[in-house]
């Protein structure tokens, strides 16, 4: 078991370092960061002192080392010759060593700092804008799962009926249909339309400034929209695999046994059935968990939810490389998070997945 965990350990960094590797190149290479800092007015001076600050003026290569290195829990840095990121306590934080003109740090991963919001950390911005994100997912995983579980279980157990028919078309067009195209809708309908009976907003985040602009208020009726949103295409999934684990669970002789001992529909459902259908549930809900936290960036925008999708949206349109590339790297690392639990998880309820049986 802890030679498998190793694995999965080693498995998830090295994609990590792909991951980091790749949006290095991509923001830092194929593009001048400095043009994305500057006005078209800027000085040669102007330029050069901020190549300088940022080490843009240093080859590629021994840019991307830097980069590791300030990623790196445990980094290396020089006490005589800074280093354009410039290594310091509070910086960095953590603890650290010097041996000679050498000092070890163990530290957070460090993101750097914003180019367009005054040396803003990306660690700050994140840390602020992440829990809305997370919130928003687990809200709508939640509710795919509660309505998931339910309408394939009813759609299974009736199989061929009107009912059926009705939740497999309606799952169908629920997989089909993008989710920012239903955001506008939604927002629209139940924001604006039907906004006098809804009670609710086209857009607005989880915490909004009053009309004064003084004190911020709980606005947990903004979260009902977007969570919605999110939740539909997850919930068809779940439907369409509840109904078919359902359907062939049914036609097992465990549930005829289950039958002729006196367990009422209800009960050999609940009992035996719906555990039988658990396991690709768990992986669907664990990869679109994952998936939320990234596929939250064009909903979060649309309806002006203020997480960390909304957050790489305008770092993009304002070109805060710094943010963008520390965002995606904080998704890679939850969804090779969750995807080693979800491995774990998966040995511990089915245990013929586990190897070391």
């Amino acid at each position: 078991m802890i030679r498998l965990f190793l694995e999965k350990i080693l498995s998830g960094l090295l994609t990590l370092v792909g991951v980091a590797t790749l949006i290095f190149f991509l923001f830092n290479v194929m593009g001048d960061p400095t043009q994305m800092m500057v006005d078209q007015n800027a000085t040669q001076s102007q330029v050069k002192k901020i190549q300088q600050k940022y080490g843009f003026d240093l080859p590629g290569y021994q840019q991307f080392l830097y980069y590791l290195n300030d990623l790196s829990p445990v980094s290396i840095h020089s006490s005589e010759k800074k280093d354009f990121s410039g290594y310091s306590q509070d910086k960095y934080g953590g603890f650290s060593v010097q041996l000679g003109t050498t000092v070890l740090a163990l530290k957070w991963p460090y993101l750097r700092s914003s180019y367009q919001r005054q040396g803003k950390r990306v660690t700050t911005i994140i840390r602020e804008t992440l829990p809305n994100t997370f919130l928003l997912a687990v809200t709508s995983i939640g509710l795919a799962i509660v309505l998931g579980m339910i309408l394939g279980v009813i759609a299974g157990y009736y199989k061929g009926s009107a009912t059926d028919k009705l939740l497999v078309l309606l799952s169908t067009f629920g997989m089909s249909v993008p989710s920012f195209f239903s955001a506008i809708l939604f927002s629209w309908i139940f924001g604006h339309v039907l906004a006098d009976y809804t009670g609710l907003n086209m857009t607005g985040s989880l915490n909004e400034i009053d009309d004064f602009g003084e004190v911020q208020q709980l606005q947990l009726q903004n979260l009902i929209l977007p969570a919605v949103v999110l939740g539909i295409r997850p919930i068809a999934v779940i439907v369409q695999l509840v109904r078919s684990g359902i359907i062939d669970v049914m036609t097992q002789e465990y549930i005829k046994t289950a039958f002729a001992k006196g367990l009422s529909p209800f009960q050999a459902v609940y009992r035996h059935a719906i555990k039988n259908t658990m396991n690709p549930v768990i992986t669907v809900i664990s990869g679109w968990f994952a998936s939320m936290l990234a596929g939250a960036v064009f909903v979060e925008y649309i309806f002006g939810w203020r997480g960390l999708g909304k957050e790489i949206v305008t770092a993009l349109t304002t070109l805060d490389i710094p943010v963008v590339m520390g965002a995606v790297l904080v998704i890679a690392s939850l969804f090779t998070l969750i995807n080693i639990l979800v491995d774990f998880l998966y040995m511990y309820i089915d245990p013929k997945a586990n190897p070391f049986n």
